[in-house]
């Protein structure tokens, strides 16, 4: 491992690269945060692992764990900032912990949030090739694919989370193999089980919206197994596609008059937005339905959803293998969460003048009466 003047100095020069070119205010505190981490670690200083969005405890300090052997750095690149996303890396770092790399101890971990910026994710990754870390975890597609390109003429392994369908990113061959060394976890949303649950809540609905980012290619390919399946349940696809952050509020008011209701994929774009989005919503009384638990948790009515915390942590057990020498990354097929959950937030309901049935409510698996916003 490097010596830590020098792992400072390059820290040092990954904050400048990102202001250089042109990330948020955020992304600059993302890098100086590496820098005051680095010099907390030559202190000695233990590291400590922030508190997750989801309601799940993130990984406290184990005294019982047997630290595995040796001293490694990681790097996380996350896509953008919202809850389902900072669940995964919290439950990252909990599985790791619990495989013995305990960030402080013999774990030092890089962290950069792209802010929804896909020319960003390819900067945080050349940054973390150029510190020669010994992994990086790809958080959300976009991040996951720049990391991959990056390290092509490296050893460097990767692993990534929250990849909806690695097989379209190009980052799996359709036996799910990688195509590289690289591998990790997807959130594969249950479609099939999703339109079934809005068919339960509205049995006279026949159109559903959906805003997606075109340039996510995650979303494009959840988009067309949508299409595939909705007739099956009676129900017409109305998308409408957008490029950025500020394209949300037209297109959510734009979509809420054509349609019943509106469903959400884990489009990283969309969800930043998802107050805009529920604001067009509720005030002409559309159901918005989340992809997973935090969009439930923020105001959208069910989902059968995932949970990101056991996801990540399911990822950061198959980047402990790879760091432990135990398995490369290129030999492990990518993994996912097979059963959805039934999430239920009965304010959100009741602010659009929803009725759901009690035995409907009694069948989630975890029910909200209150709205939280971050």
């Amino acid at each position: 491992m490097k010596k830590k003047v020098i792992a400072l100095l390059l820290t040092m020069v990954v904050a400048a690269n990102l202001m250089a070119c042109g990330s948020t205010t955020e992304e600059t505190t993302n890098s100086q945060q590496l820098s005051e981490s680095s010099e907390e670690e030559t202190a000695g200083a233990e590291g400590e692992t922030e508190a997750g969005v989801s309601g799940n405890e993130a990984a406290t300090e184990n005294t019982d764990v047997e630290l595995a052997e040796g001293s490694y750095t990681i790097g996380i690149s996350q896509f953008a900032e919202h809850g389902s996303l900072d669940n995964c890396k919290e439950g990252f770092l909990a599985g790791l912990e619990e495989e013995g790399f305990v960030e402080g101890e013999n774990l030092t971990v890089l962290f950069d949030n792209a802010q929804a910026d896909t020319g960003t994710t390819s900067t945080i990754a050349d940054n973390y090739v150029s510190q020669n870390v010994d992994l990086i975890c790809g958080i959300a597609t976009p991040s996951a694919m720049s990391a991959y390109n990056s390290t092509l003429n490296t050893d460097i392994p990767v692993i990534y989370t929250a990849v909806s369908d690695p097989v379209a990113a190009g980052l799996a061959e359709e036996d799910g193999t990688p195509v590289g060394n690289i591998t990790g976890t997807s959130d594969y949303l249950a479609v099939t089980e999703q339109l079934q649950m809005i068919r339960d809540i509205l049995p006279e609905a026949k159109t559903i919206g959906i805003i997606y980012t075109t340039s996510e290619t995650n979303s494009e390919s959840t988009i067309a197994e949508y299409k595939k399946h909705a007739g099956e349940y009676g129900f017409e696809i109305v998308d409408t596609g957008i490029n950025t952050i500020a394209d949300v509020e037209l297109a959510a008011a734009n979509l809420v008059d054509k349609v019943d209701c509106i469903t959400n994929l884990t489009d990283n774009t969309v969800v930043s937005a998802l107050q805009t989005e529920l604001a067009a919503a509720n005030a002409k009384n559309i159901p918005v339905f989340g992809s997973e638990i935090e969009q439930v948790k923020s105001g959208c009515v069910a989902s059968m959803g995932l949970e990101y915390y056991e996801l990540g942590k399911q990822t950061g057990h198959m980047a402990a293998k790879v760091l432990k020498g135990e398995e490369k990354a290129s030999d492990m097929h990518f993994e996912t969460i097979t059963e959805a959950s039934l999430y239920v937030n009965t304010q959100a309901a009741d602010k659009i003048g929803l009725t759901l049935s009690e035995d409907f409510v009694k069948g989630a698996y975890q029910v909200f009466d209150t709205i939280v916003v971050e």
